[in-house]
């Protein structure tokens, strides 16, 4: 068989999306995302003109987005956006600040995890809204309660997953700078964590998408403000549209949020983003 024909340039002549990690280009990614995006828009502007469904139960886009500008000129959008953003990140924040050395300590000394993990990952598995009671009765009903609730929903998941990067870390590294003379912390310090750094930005921006998920119920906790309360109170009035609108808002703040993960990850690791 010629070079001209091998398989391998078959499969590169093909130009195929289909190909396993194939570099799409920049305009053909962006377009797909587009499409991505835009499909599921048109399905539900066709399901909502098309006069099957009630649209107390699904309004249709032109509903949401006119729900939308009410809300953002009469009734404080921007104030209730940027509370919940304050919460979340607060409640994110904390867990980093605690799960990050928590998990580095279980991803490198066995007799931590084997002290720790089994607890954490008990815990894990137990509903953040089961809490909501006893952080009342602990924290109180004002701003850090909310944060609590955001704390105790990512905090657990957030150390086995920094554990976890970790571990992932080569022991060949590790083996190379003992074998050079380097100490505990100097191996901690130089090769565990520039190793792992790339993935635990990963788990950050991952993790963050888990805080957002918890936002609606950390807002069950007296709250008066805010788009998770917005829409628990829309549903009091059976004011569909709205719970739309916040809905849709939370998951554009949520996007923006990754996509400025992702980018803060190419520039920080430009390595790993290189075209082939």
């Amino acid at each position: 068989m010629s070079e001209s024909s091998s398989p391998g340039s078959i499969a590169c002549r093909a130009g195929s999306i289909w190909a396993i990690r194939q570099n799409l280009g920049r305009r053909l990614t962006g377009a797909l995302a587009v499409a991505g995006l835009l499909v599921p828009l048109l399905g539900w502007v066709l399901a909502a003109g098309s006069g099957l469904a009630d649209p107390v139960f699904l309004p249709g886009p032109a509903a949401v987005l006119g729900q939308l500008f009410s809300w953002m000129t009469q009734d404080a959008l921007l104030a209730d956006a940027g509370i919940s953003v304050l919460r979340v990140v607060g409640g994110w924040a904390l867990s980093a600040l605690v799960a990050l050395p928590l998990g580095l300590c279980i991803g490198t000394w066995r007799s931590v995890q084997a002290l720790l993990e089994a607890l954490i990952d008990f815990i894990r598995y137990m509903p953040a809204v089961a809490f909501v009671p006893l952080v009342m009765l602990w924290v109180g009903i004002d701003e850090g309660a909310k944060i609590a609730i955001i704390f105790i929903g990512t905090f657990f998941q957030m150390v086995l997953m920094v554990a976890e990067d970790v571990r992932l870390v080569p022991m060949a590294q590790i083996e190379a700078a003992q074998t050079m003379g380097a100490s505990r912390g100097e191996i901690v310090q130089y090769v565990i964590l520039p190793a792992a750094k790339p993935a635990l930005l990963d788990t950050l921006r991952i993790t963050m998408g888990w805080a957002w998920t918890y936002l609606v119920v950390a807002e069950l906790v007296a709250a008066n403000s805010g788009l998770g309360f917005a829409i628990l109170k829309a549903q009091r009035f059976l004011q569909t549209d709205k719970i739309f609108a916040g809905i849709l808002l939370i998951g554009a703040i949520g996007l923006l949020s990754d996509q400025l993960f992702r980018l803060a990850h190419r520039r920080a690791f430009p390595w790993l983003h290189a075209r082939g």
